[in-house]
């Protein structure tokens, strides 16, 4: 297989290098139109409907690795001509594909927000399911050995299961907001304090005005 040849050699830049090469030189007013000091700062990532740009991630880390396509093919346990084809845009690779390529180089996936922010997975807990062993709704907070009132069903007097989870989404957020003023003292030390929904009812009972529907 006749290995595509790489262009030359790009020059690496760090973060702010293309703005230091475009700002105004010390003591001259900036141009109209030139980005404030106070400007947001740049997001990691493309807009959602740009493709996935596996082609220049993959010749990024033969780039890193310092790997031929073929060297790099068997260090990831791939076929010779797999990562040909992922580079010339006609091969999409798979999650594990891509990460055992990825990990030649030294990298894994991971998942970010527009901040540079990693999402660290949510661990699976055994003991936190419901009678039938499935996972409570990922998106709603579980309450373990609810007191009275922390259950939604105890307005029908059912029984208390040893753990459930808040329906009501504004106690959820409410209750979230509660505990980060608590805990981050110095950060909100001049915030007033955000209504406790405990104090309210909720865990001593059904908020009030609460209603069965």
């Amino acid at each position: 297989m006749t290995e595509t040849g790489d262009g030359p050699p790009e020059m690496a830049t760090t973060p702010g290098a293309e703005e230091a090469a475009t700002a105004p030189a010390e003591g001259h007013a900036p141009e109209p139109g030139h980005a404030s000091e106070e400007a947001p700062p740049a997001l990691l990532t493309e807009p959602f409907d740009v493709p996935f740009p596996a082609a220049g991630i993959v010749r990024a880390v033969r780039r890193r690795a310092d790997a031929s396509q073929r060297e790099l093919a068997r260090f990831a346990r791939v076929h010779p001509t797999t990562v040909g084809r992922i580079e010339a845009g006609t091969l999409v690779p798979s999650l594990a594909m891509l990460s055992r390529v990825l990990g030649v180089a030294g990298f894994r996936l991971v998942v970010v927000d527009e901040a540079g922010t990693v999402l660290k997975p949510m661990r699976d807990r055994a003991d936190l399911r419901d009678g039938a062993e499935r996972r409570y709704p990922s998106h709603l907070d579980v309450v373990t050995d609810p007191e009275p009132g922390e259950w939604w069903a105890d307005i029908y007097g059912l029984a208390r299961p040893p753990e459930t989870f808040y329906r009501d989404r504004a106690v959820r957020d409410a209750l979230r907001r509660r505990s980060q003023w608590e805990v981050r003292v110095a950060k909100y030390r001049n915030v007033p304090p955000p209504p406790d929904p405990q104090r309210r009812g909720h865990r001593s009972g059904p908020p009030p005005g609460w209603r069965a529907g």
